[in-house]
């Protein structure tokens, strides 16, 4: 027979016989499922936070803040800076109004509806343009909020996080309640984290006086960014700053993502290194109950490098049947599970669905074929050099 064949016959028969071992084997099975699961729900969470932050961003949008600031949060705008940043040329306007949204961002306490615990949740204050500036602002229940009125909008994701926030229910802000009289979606982006209101009531209500904190504004088109930056930039009656939307949230984005894949990489290692010890037990169990038939094969012609091949595809196979059932049960468990945690850098929380996308599920099954590749090198190894005589004569 030829190499090939050998093979076949070889894996053939480990095959077949797996059932003598369905004990060991389902025990490495769903090992490598749990560590498969537990990897693809660390980093959906790091996929879905980047995801909510990348969909808000738009490449013909720009966000204007004071010179030097990290944040909305540590910006500051008079009215009279953020009239110049909207009559700049290269705004969209209809009918002569500009695109372009002075807004001011706080934080207010709200407690989560699982824990109870009061959380930071954004507040912001727009003005009319800012739903033409966005683009993807839908209400989904009850209405826009009235200008000039303590009314509030809330985003979905807030609304099903932070309790206060229903419809017709009303929530503290500054010495008042103000209404909540609408929700809206904003295609999964950060949006949906937020409170929105009348800019022109939010000010006085936390004494802010005639002050924004950043100008956002659609440009007529995503090529006119830099002609935009550079008018604002150099002009001597401001001090500002100017990035494109899209830049802006990426940014927001380093540090959850940065600390996920971080803990992620270490818990797919620990986990990883006990899967691999599970795979080798296994495939050790396997190769010295087969250990009379193993030399009986190669008495008869079957060459090592068969052997070794058959017994990594047996390992091979059980590792793809884990990672592929802990991949499924990654997706149905957490694929679209909300949440919100804290975005460090405008120390307000954000809401996100976690994100398993198919890139994920491939890296997740992909880890699962290289736990199964080392757990069974070292047994295939082992088989392949037992001595032939000293074999047969084992009982």
């Amino acid at each position: 027979m030829n190499w090939f064949t050998q093979i076949a016959v070889l894996t053939s028969f480990n095959l077949r016989t797996v059932g003598q071992r369905l004990g060991s084997s389902a025990s490495t099975i769903f090992g490598i499922a749990g560590v498969v699961g537990v990897f693809i729900g660390v980093f959906s969470i790091g996929e879905g936070f980047r995801r909510a932050m990348t969909v808000s961003g738009k490449a013909d949008t720009a966000l204007v803040m004071r010179s030097g600031s990290d944040t909305e949060m540590s910006s500051i705008m008079n009215r009279d800076e953020a009239r110049v940043v909207t009559d700049v040329e290269g705004i969209a306007r209809t009918n002569g109004v500009s695109f372009a949204s002075p807004e001011l961002f706080v934080v207010i306490n709200l407690p989560k509806r699982s824990t109870g615990t009061d959380a930071n949740v954004p507040l912001r204050g727009v003005e009319p343009p800012a739903f033409d500036v966005r683009g993807d602002i839908e209400i989904v229940e009850g209405r826009r909020f009235e200008w000039g009125k303590n009314e509030v909008i809330a985003g979905l994701g807030a609304s099903n996080e932070f309790s206060g926030l229903d419809v017709g229910s009303s929530i503290p802000v500054g010495k008042q309640n103000w209404t909540v009289v609408g929700a809206f979606t904003a295609n999964g982006g950060i949006a949906e984290s937020e409170i929105w209101t009348d800019a022109g009531v939010l000010a006085p209500a936390y004494r802010r006086g005639n002050t924004f904190q950043a100008v956002y504004a659609r440009l007529e088109s995503p090529d006119r960014f830099q002609e935009f930056k550079d008018r604002l930039t150099t002009d001597p009656r401001l001090n500002v700053m100017v990035e494109r939307q899209t830049d802006y949230y990426a940014e927001q984005s380093t540090v959850i993502t940065g600390l996920v894949t971080t803990v992620g990489f270490w818990v797919a290692i620990l986990m990883g290194s006990g899967a691999v010890f599970g795979a080798l037990n296994t495939m050790y169990s396997a190769v010295s109950s087969r250990t009379r038939e193993i030399a009986t094969l190669r008495a008869l012609g079957f060459g090592s490098g068969a052997i070794v091949t058959s017994v990594l595809l047996e390992s091979l196979l059980l590792a793809a049947v884990g990672g592929l059932l802990g991949a499924g049960l990654a997706y149905v468990a957490f694929d679209g599970f909300r949440t919100a945690t804290m975005n460090w850098q405008s120390f307000s929380q954000v809401t996100f669905a976690f994100d398993v996308t198919p890139a994920l599920l491939a890296r997740g099954i992909s880890y699962a074929v290289v736990i199964g590749l080392i757990g069974g090198l070292f047994p295939a190894i082992r088989a392949a050099r037992l001595p032939i005589a000293a074999a047969l004569r084992e009982s």
